[in-house]
């Protein structure tokens, strides 16, 4: 955790916006989390520091996106926030009926999403692939 909070700091002195407690409290509770919502965000919050508004949480976890340590998602209706500041690159499944999320990696995909980029002279520096459909407990 002590690196992605050097990352923040670093990105906001670069930026020359101040570091803040309210900063650092809101990235050590979206590091133990996974595909937050800033709503999900701020209830976690408001449990142990009530003073933390909504809209800063927004704010910050732009920031985070900014710095490299959260990725913003659109999945179906709401945004959530991803940490990928410790597991790389992953694609998502989303269930449509019950909202469960699923990470996972492929490498069979990833390369063969480059040998396309290649037969088309195109240079990916970045994706998103997200499927859609009903998880095991939903389909069966």
């Amino acid at each position: 955790m002590q690196n992605e909070i050097a990352i923040l700091r670093e990105h906001l002195a670069d930026h020359e916006l101040r570091v803040t407690s309210q900063r650092e409290m809101i990235l050590e509770t979206f590091l133990k989390m996974e595909h937050v919502t800033a709503e999900q965000l701020y209830h976690a919050l408001a449990k142990h520091k009530p003073h933390i508004g909504l809209a800063t949480i927004y704010r910050t976890l732009n920031l985070l996106c900014e710095c490299g340590l959260a990725q913003q998602r659109n999945f179906g209706t709401q945004t959530h926030y991803d940490n990928i500041s410790r597991k790389g690159h992953h694609d998502h499944m989303i269930c449509t009926k019950c909202g469960t999320i699923i990470e996972f990696e492929n490498c069979d995909i990833e390369e063969l999403q480059e040998e396309v980029a290649r037969q088309h002279d195109f240079h990916i520096t970045t994706h998103k692939l997200e499927l859609y459909g009903q998880c095991s407990t939903c389909h069966g």
